[in-house]
């Protein structure tokens, strides 16, 4: 065989094997394609995910319902409470003497409606006495009307007799006495008439005055006793707020408050985290969330574990 043959076949071999890789290299990549597609379209295409993620979760502030001086603090940070556990203790000092005072306001009311209840049957009383003193004094202006009358015609008569000599200027002066006393008497007698008036007006003024304080309500239901027994009841709750407790359970943080620290309403203390009811906060794109819906399951890994602690949860 010449040299020419031998180079020529050598080429064609190298050709021919050049061809067959690259043909499996087609094959393989195009192999890779149809996997990688299938993958997605059966598998990836289910599933989306991000690292733009952080846990969160809503923590309790603790706050004062009332002013005072702290007394006793029983937690610490990162200390772990139940929710009832006393945190906060206010001193009492104050509130208790403030619990005493509206006790005292209430007993004071509820004697104070029971006088408006016995007072009422009292107006009833003096009422119907003012009525008979009323009527006592009209008798007693209508006796003086009388006497008036009989002291005028008497008076009249003798002043008719005198111009003829017949009565005496004793016997005249008798009778003009007799009629000034009668006037005097008759005045009096309205005056005393129209006072007892007043009087059962006055009664009867009074008596309203204290059926408007008891009107449709009981000693129990009563306005001022209502209104004291809410106070009261106001002073009970503020002596209880005194004991600050856990909102939740968790973890304390935050801790502000210090033994001996004057305490306004409102003011934060410390906060209760309640690390069971954490979640985490994910964010992405907007095309991402296109089949996300709430209840779905989710896997999340946290960086501070890496891969070997995987968390499970849902779509909230």
């Amino acid at each position: 065989m010449s040299e020419n043959t031998q180079n020529t076949t050598t080429s064609a071999d190298n050709e021919a094997r050049r061809k067959k890789l690259l043909l499996g290299l087609a094959g393989g990549v195009a192999a890779g394609a149809l996997l990688s597609f299938a993958y997605w379209a059966f598998y990836a295409s289910h599933f989306v995910s991000t690292d733009n993620a952080y846990a969160a979760v809503e923590i309790a502030q603790v706050t004062p319902s009332v002013a005072g001086t702290v007394s006793d603090v029983r937690v610490t940070d990162t200390q772990a409470v139940r929710k009832g556990d006393i945190l906060v203790v206010i001193d009492p000092a104050d509130a208790t003497l403030a619990l005493a005072q509206a006790e005292a306001e209430l007993g004071r009311a509820e004697r104070r409606v029971k006088g408006y209840v016995a007072n009422d049957g009292g107006l009833a009383a003096q009422i119907a006495a003012r009525e008979a003193d009323e009527k006592r004094a009209a008798a007693q202006q209508a006796s003086a009307e009388a006497d008036f009358e009989r002291a005028r015609i008497d008076l009249q008569r003798r002043e008719a007799l005198s111009a003829s000599g017949s009565v005496s200027g004793d016997e005249l002066t008798r009778a003009q006495n007799a009629f000034a006393a009668a006037q005097a008497n008759l005045a009096a007698a309205r005056a005393s008439a129209a006072q007892a008036k007043a009087n059962r007006e006055a009664a009867i003024g009074s008596k309203a005055v204290n059926a408007a304080l008891i009107a449709n309500t009981t000693e129990e239901t009563n306005p001022e006793v209502a209104l004291a027994r809410a106070r009261r009841d106001q002073a009970v709750i503020d002596l209880e707020r005194t004991i600050i407790r856990a909102p939740v359970d968790g973890v304390v943080a935050k801790r502000q408050v210090q033994l001996g620290q004057r305490v306004q309403a409102g003011a934060p203390l410390l906060a209760v985290v309640p690390v069971q009811e954490m979640h985490v906060d994910a964010n992405f794109k907007e095309g991402q969330l296109e089949k996300v819906r709430v209840g779905q399951p989710v896997s999340l890994k946290a960086d501070i574990y890496g891969s070997s602690v995987t968390y499970h949860g849902v779509v909230e």
